[in-house]
């Protein structure tokens, strides 16, 4: 199964924790096939002065989307990432799942296709570079239509075009 995630995160060595994070989900989840080139942005939902950096991955893994949270919740952890459970704030590394293959899964803790995915241009970003013809499976447009009709003006810089992380 094709699973798409985003890595992001503003605190500390930002190159680090997406390398460090990457090489961990390559570990515990499953073969990273690709990964996006790396975008700054500004934060979204909360002020801060630190610029975040994400990227997009494409995994191939054979694990349940529960478990897939699971270790991504780990990975968070073992990196440092600290969740108060107060609405969005700084972080050393967040690791969202965006699709799981064409899965639709509406639970508690997990929701899938991520639901902000369409009103978010630096998650859209990444993932319109890896697959623009991807289509979203409950919308049904694809990741270059979505980008397009983003109403998130926020700005986003591509960084840098290619990742060490890939196997």
């Amino acid at each position: 199964m094709k699973i798409y995630l985003l890595i992001g995160g503003n605190i500390g060595d930002r190159f680090f924790y997406l390398e460090k994070a990457s090489q961990m989900i390559a570990q515990k989840i499953g073969r990273v096939l690709r990964t996006s080139s790396i975008y700054e942005s500004e934060p979204w939902g909360f002020d801060d002065e630190q610029q975040f950096l994400n990227m997009a991955v494409e995994v191939e893994s054979d694990i349940q989307p529960a478990a897939v949270l699971s270790k991504i919740h780990e990975i968070e952890a073992d990196l440092g990432r600290v969740r108060s459970g107060e609405g969005y704030q700084s972080r050393t590394i967040d690791i969202d799942i965006l699709f799981y293959g064409r899965w639709i899964i509406i639970q508690k803790d997990l929701v899938v296709p991520h639901k902000h995915l369409p009103s978010r241009r630096f998650a859209l970003a990444p993932m319109q570079e890896l697959v623009p013809e991807m289509k979203h499976p409950i919308l049904g447009s694809s990741m270059d239509t979505l980008l397009s009709k983003c109403k998130d003006k926020g700005a986003i810089n591509k960084l840098k075009t290619t990742s060490s992380i890939v196997g």
